[in-house]
């Protein structure tokens, strides 16, 4: 028997009701989530105060991470550790508001690593904000911690505050970062800066999450023709939040006055020749292997379009235990030259 010819219409209704049932999973999935963070919160929040007034030690904890999962063998998470983690949560963050309204928006995993690489308060609830911005999974939060993205975040040099109006030049300072950590690349000492283009290229998801949310790449080697000559802009984007070009030059060396004047050169041409009526001013990065942030805020100060100028860095820096465990240059000449002796 075959069945009756379906409504025209059948196809797009299926679909509209398919996308609410997603969405409604979502929200269920994310109720869920947050319903879970705050009962770890309460339930760390009264083993603290157990631990305070009544002098509740390790191994009371212990009896009871064995009591609640006896009681609840369905539920995960009440291991002895899982136990900590949650007296550790309710110390760290001790406004419930907060909690409910902030924390509890990002998945209970994610708090975990937050606890064990962060101290600071205001730095710890800055990356609970940008993984809900962003929608960052835990690997991706990890990586941005250890890179440092609270200390880097907004310290770019520029003139933003006097070339863009206050809404505007606030946005465009906290998008920039010095310096940016390019640590998917791999260059030789003789790499020129098409070769640092063609490896961000390459690596295009990965230069995408450093650049920050918003990015979206217009081109590389753009072309323009200003006065019958060719010119040849090394990164385009288009930054959807800032609602602007974004035109990024690349600099194998240290930063010099004269690489502001050709950025300033490259805005005038793009603000003519590719932004839209409804387009917010050009904004210019010059992405340099090192600067003197002194000479770079002269370069900047009397220029009329907005430029920010930031270094990029292929590692990060050692921690300094670390440092303090590897042998010197001097060092390392010096066994190379007892080595050479006995040969």
């Amino acid at each position: 028997m075959s069945l009756p010819a379906l409504p025209p219409d059948y196809p797009k209704f299926l679909s509209e009701l398919k996308t609410q049932i997603r969405e409604t999973q979502v929200r269920a999935a994310l109720a869920v989530n947050s319903e879970l963070v705050v009962l770890y919160w309460r339930i760390g929040r009264s083993i603290l105060q157990q631990e305070q007034q009544q002098g509740w030690g390790a191994k009371v904890v212990t009896h009871l991470a064995a009591d609640l999962r006896a009681a609840f063998p369905d539920m995960t998470g009440f291991s002895p550790r899982n136990l900590r983690y949650m007296k550790s949560f309710a110390e760290a963050w001790t406004d419930e508001t907060i909690l409910q309204q902030v924390v509890a928006q990002i998945p209970w995993g994610h708090n975990v690593r937050l606890l064990d690489q962060i101290n600071d308060p205001t730095e710890r609830e800055w990356y609970v904000r940008q993984t809900i911005e962003n929608g960052w999974s835990r690997n991706v939060l990890v990586a941005q911690v250890e890179s440092g993205l609270y200390q880097r975040q907004g310290r770019a040099v520029s003139n933003f505050a006097r070339t863009l109006p206050a809404p505007q030049s606030e946005l465009a300072q906290q998008i920039l970062k010095d310096p940016y950590t390019f640590d998917f690349l791999s260059l030789g000492l003789e790499a020129q800066e098409r070769d640092l283009e063609q490896g961000l290229l390459d690596h295009v998801r990965a230069f995408l999450l450093e650049l920050g949310k918003g990015f979206a790449l217009v081109g590389s080697q753009y072309h323009l023709e200003i006065g019958g000559q060719d010119y040849y802009l090394d990164l385009v984007f288009y930054h959807l939040k800032l609602r602007c070009f974004v035109i990024i030059d690349l600099k194998m060396g240290e930063f010099k006055p004269e690489y502001s004047g050709k950025m300033s050169f490259y805005l005038a041409a793009a603000d003519d020749l590719l932004r839209h009526p409804t387009d917010h001013p050009s904004i210019g990065l010059i992405l340099c292997k090192t600067q003197n942030r002194i000479v770079s805020e002269y370069a900047l100060r009397n220029l009329h379009q907005p430029i920010g100028v930031a270094e990029w860095q292929l590692t990060r820096a050692l921690p300094a235990e670390l440092r303090r465990n590897l042998p010197t240059t001097e060092e390392l000449e010096a066994a190379l030259g007892s080595n050479s002796d006995q040969l």
